[in-house]
């Protein structure tokens, strides 16, 4: 009896390992999406609004989910003046703090570091074109982490199974 809980133990917590690696791949296109779509309003806010950054990236980061949303209040906070940080500071001490909850990779990640440099030290065109090379990266992120979904999503849910039941047979 013991033996066959044990079993059982086994291979749920290797079933489950596998569906979260698979979520994960699931999840980073779906967070690049989000990412791309909170710059080009960004973008807007900049274009139109005029709003000051710290502002924009408040208000955008409360249109968002986490972990986006994180990222962006965190950076914002950061700009507000008791903190004093600059925009480049404010946003790599977000994305440093807040990278690990998201499903993303380094790649996105270096894309936001690149685009942090410019952000708040430029003139609105500078920035705004910027941005739009930061859309443009991500996009070609955003295309690459589908490609990863369809590979590998399926495979790793089957994985966690197999290798959980593998582990089951080995022992007894």
């Amino acid at each position: 009896m013991i033996k066959m809980l044990g079993a059982v133990l086994v291979i749920a917590a290797g079933t489950m390992a596998g569906w979260l690696k698979a979520r994960q791949f699931a999840n980073r296109p779906d967070q690049i999406r989000r990412l791309i779509q909170a710059l080009k309003r960004l973008e807007t806010e900049i274009t139109y609004g005029f709003t000051p950054l710290p502002e924009a990236l408040r208000r955008i980061g409360k249109q968002n989910h986490a972990p986006i949303r994180s990222i962006l209040m965190k950076a914002a906070e950061g700009m507000d003046g008791q903190a004093g940080m600059t925009a480049q500071e404010s946003l790599h001490k977000a994305i440093h703090e807040e990278w690990g909850h998201t499903a993303m990779k380094p790649a996105e990640r270096d894309v936001l570091y690149q685009l942090a440099f410019s952000l708040g030290t430029s003139d609105r065109r500078d920035q705004l074109k910027h941005i739009e090379t930061a859309v443009r990266q991500l996009e070609a992120e955003e295309s690459a982490a589908r490609e990863d979904q369809a590979k590998y999503e399926k495979m790793f849910r089957s994985l966690g199974l197999l290798t959980a039941a593998l582990i089951v047979i080995l022992i007894y």
